[in-house]
């Protein structure tokens, strides 16, 4: 499968840019008296990982999609369409929880994040099997931020 020119450090940035845009939300909705008033389960992570966690899984994401970009493939639209979605679903998720302190609604969102991602996982395997492999920490981070999520809805109902 062709590739477009070797290496561009500005195509790298912007793929790079992208995947960190969801990050801006948590930074627009942080953690509030709401949040540390809720019942959380005994395997809630402290907050000081979430940050470290995200930005690996934004790093990871970014040069991911930017392999895919890079590559002449029929597939490479519809992988960077599942890219795309689950970019606006991985924003939405904050200001759902965080911002309208809505679980049950963020719980919805997280769902349809692990499909898309699942959805992106499948399409990046056919245009680079490599760039698919590298967003299996994201899927299984999301796995456990999903159950959390419910966890945390279920408690608090």
């Amino acid at each position: 499968m062709p590739v477009r020119p070797r290496f561009s450090l500005s195509s790298l940035l912007f793929w790079l840019a992208l995947s960190f845009a969801p990050g801006f939300t948590g930074m627009a909705f942080p953690a509030d008296s709401w949040y540390r008033k809720l019942v959380k389960p005994e395997w809630n992570p402290p907050d000081w990982v979430f940050g470290p966690v995200w930005a690996t899984l934004y790093l990871l994401i970014g040069i991911a999609v930017y392999r895919v970009a890079r590559r002449d493939s029929p597939h490479t639209p519809v992988a960077l369409t599942w890219f795309f979605i689950q970019l606006v679903l991985n924003a939405l998720w904050t200001p759902l929880f965080f911002g309208l302190h809505r679980p049950d609604l963020a719980l919805a969102c997280i769902v349809a994040l692990w499909i898309s991602i699942v959805g992106m996982i499948r399409s990046f395997a056919r245009v680079s099997p490599g760039s698919s492999a590298m967003l299996a920490p994201y899927l299984l981070w999301v796995s456990f931020a999903t159950a959390l999520n419910a966890a945390i809805w279920l408690l608090n109902r």
